[in-house]
């Protein structure tokens, strides 16, 4: 596993591929809440460069059918960690990635403006895999560490964010798995 840390809002260790869909925080903004994600291109599909080219606007309307309905889409993420655990970065920590939409945590809305989204390369109906969730583990408290507003109680699910809206990371994330292996840390 690389040996991963922070150098300038950057995660070193990461495969790092800038997206437009990004913004600056307003002035002050805290970073203080993480959120887990999950997506796959096509729906039910693993690997090839789709995610990727849907957070960098490259996405082709022809190669899939599903894709002719989200490649105007202007999205991003600040890490995507892929099935085999290897993580990539599309924006800055200290920018606000495109990835929480219509949002609220504890009343406060527009997640985006103070939090980091992570997606984990699946679905809502298949497990995770053991890469990811080291991986995650291993991002989150390097992440706590260098964002200590973001505690264990501030990490939370697209679904819990926008209910009305999503279901990820879904049934199929293991939360107390997660919860676990940060205590043990």
């Amino acid at each position: 596993m690389p040996a991963y840390r922070i150098v300038d809002h950057w995660l070193q260790g990461a495969q790092r591929q800038l997206s437009p869909n990004q913004s600056a925080r307003p002035e002050g903004a805290d970073i203080s809440l993480l959120v887990i994600h999950n997506i796959s291109l096509p729906p039910g599909q693993f690997g090839g460069p789709w995610i990727s080219d849907l957070f960098c606007n490259q996405l082709s309307a022809d190669y899939h059918p599903y894709f002719a309905s989200i490649c105007d889409l202007r999205v991003s993420a600040h890490l995507l960690i892929r099935r085999d655990g290897e993580v990539l970065q599309f924006v800055p920590f200290d920018r606000k990635a495109w990835h929480a939409g219509r949002s609220v945590f504890e009343g406060r809305t527009d997640c985006n403006e103070f939090s980091i989204g992570i997606e984990l390369e699946g679905t809502d109906e298949l497990p995770f895999t053991d890469f990811q969730y080291e991986r995650l583990t291993v991002l989150v408290r390097l992440l706590m560490a260098t964002y200590p507003l973001i505690t264990p109680a501030r990490i939370t699910g697209h679904a819990d964010i926008a209910p009305d809206r999503k279901t990820d990371p879904g049934p199929c994330f293991d939360w107390t798995r997660l919860r676990a292996a940060l205590l043990a840390g």
